[in-house]
């Protein structure tokens, strides 16, 4: 269930980071307030999976699912670069993520 969690706050972290743009630096209320729930959404769920699986492992995750997401996110909704080595460098994030998975004790 541990995973579940941390995945869930990773979605939560590339919610709340796309949302940030959308605030206009926290000047527009309804993507403020749903920034700012899903920040907290977020830590709660990572804290929760910190409960049983190790914290350098349980962080890199959290953080790669948001980078990944995020990247993601901004290519489709923000036209973004798709350049060649930009999508190389994502997948290498998810590599790693799923790297820390598959070598984790829990």
């Amino acid at each position: 269930m541990a995973w579940t969690y941390l995945f869930i706050a990773g979605l939560f972290e590339v919610v709340w980071a796309i949302g940030l743009k959308y605030t206009k630096g926290f000047t527009e209320l309804f993507p403020s307030i749903v920034t700012v729930i899903c920040m907290i959404a977020s830590v709660l769920c990572l804290s929760v999976a910190l409960k049983t699986i190790p914290v350098g492992t349980a962080y890199a995750i959290w953080t790669g699912i948001g980078a990944t997401g995020t990247a993601i996110m901004g290519i489709l909704l923000f036209k973004e670069s798709t350049e060649l080595l930009r999508i190389f460098c994502i997948l290498f994030i998810v590599i790693g993520i799923v790297g820390l998975k598959l070598t984790s004790p829990n």
